[in-house]
């Protein structure tokens, strides 16, 4: 096949999706694909260019915003009518937040008709914004912790979520702007760090636990894997910084609590109306219950990412993955299309 693989962007994300482009490119050229390196907010790249973006580590924080806005120029549907573009076969995507997760890209892509992985436009959009994500689970009977929208009174919060309690941008990923609050007098200054991420903010229920996540390919459920963090949460240090956290694949869990947490996200996925590959992730709390906490339509595919090590957990290799993510793709979109 010949495949485009669109990574980078100007979300705060767009380290982690320069990662996960790095490793796709990468695998489908080891599984024999012809493959362009796509970065939406450059354009195609050289060979050279590849090289040395696609090299480089991720930090210990996102870019910030002065850094991103520089990259903000030129015309965002060049993209589709590069020559590079002509005659591939699907788009990869490798993006991560914002504009190239939330639905917009999606959006054009359907108006050109390019096949591309991940959900459509809609599906894409319901669950990058959170309390969306929470209020259809909720309607399809899959426990989330209680929530509330900022502004939101500090007795409102104590008497309705309690302490600890977690602050976080509603439409972000990779915990970009997340905080644990413990006490109501720092509850004003994770407000604050969530708002300069998102014009939403959520405030929610934190659950203490283990954290359990499942990924989703196609229509079956990947091997429930169990993330236990160096950090206190696990934020994005603990995510994309080698040593900070531990991720087993498949979770020490009995079998029928595997089982269920398969089933809660295929749930989930099916909810929101996702496509092509997901991953839900989830809190399984002291009694043994368990917490749906939000969806990824287009998690990573780091080296350090989560639906890797879930797939290789299911004896398929990364190459194979990033395969079958693509024909996915290209058969969702000939049944879209009613071919």
């Amino acid at each position: 096949m010949k495949i485009a693989v669109l990574f980078g962007g100007t979300s705060e994300e767009r380290d982690v999706s320069i990662a996960s482009g790095a490793q796709v490119v990468q695998g489908l050229r080891e599984g024999g694909h012809e493959v362009v390196a796509v970065d939406t907010a450059r354009g195609v790249l050289s060979d050279a260019e590849e090289s040395e973006l696609l090299g480089a580590g991720m930090s210990k924080l996102p870019p910030g915003r002065e850094q991103l806005d520089m990259l903000e120029t030129g015309d965002p549907t060049a993209l589709t009518r590069a020559p590079e573009i002509e005659g591939v076969d699907v788009l990869f995507l490798a993006l991560h937040g914002g504009a190239g997760e939330g639905g917009t890209l999606q959006a054009l892509l359907d108006l050109v008709g390019i096949p591309y992985t991940g959900s459509g436009h809609l599906a894409s959009a319901m669950a990058m914004d959170k309390d969306i994500t929470k209020r259809l689970a909720r309607f399809a009977g899959i426990a989330t912790p209680d929530w509330l929208m900022a502004p939101a009174k500090e007795r409102d919060v104590a008497g309705k979520l309690g302490y600890p309690v977690i602050v976080k941008p509603s439409k972000q990923g990779s915990t970009v702007g997340l905080s644990l609050v413990k006490s109501p007098h720092d509850l004003e200054a994770a407000l604050e760090l969530a708002f300069r991420h998102d014009d939403e903010v959520m405030l929610e229920r934190f659950v203490p636990g283990r954290e359990l996540t499942v990924p989703v390919l196609g229509e079956e459920t990947l091997p429930v894997g169990e993330i236990i963090s160096k950090n206190e949460i696990f934020d994005y240090e603990a995510k994309y910084q080698p040593g900070m956290a531990d991720e087993i694949f498949p979770a020490e869990i009995p079998d029928e609590l595997a089982g269920e947490a398969q089933r809660l996200a295929l749930a989930t996925h099916r909810a929101l109306k996702l496509e092509g590959f997901s991953r839900v992730d989830f809190r399984l709390d002291e009694e043994g219950r368990l917490w749906m906490l939000e969806v990824n339509t287009l998690p990573g595919m780091t080296a350090a990412s989560l639906v890797p090590k879930s797939a290789q957990a299911a004896g398929m290799a990364f190459p194979d993955l990033c395969e079958r993510i693509c024909r996915i793709a290209i058969e969702e979109h000939r049944r879209r299309a009613g071919g």
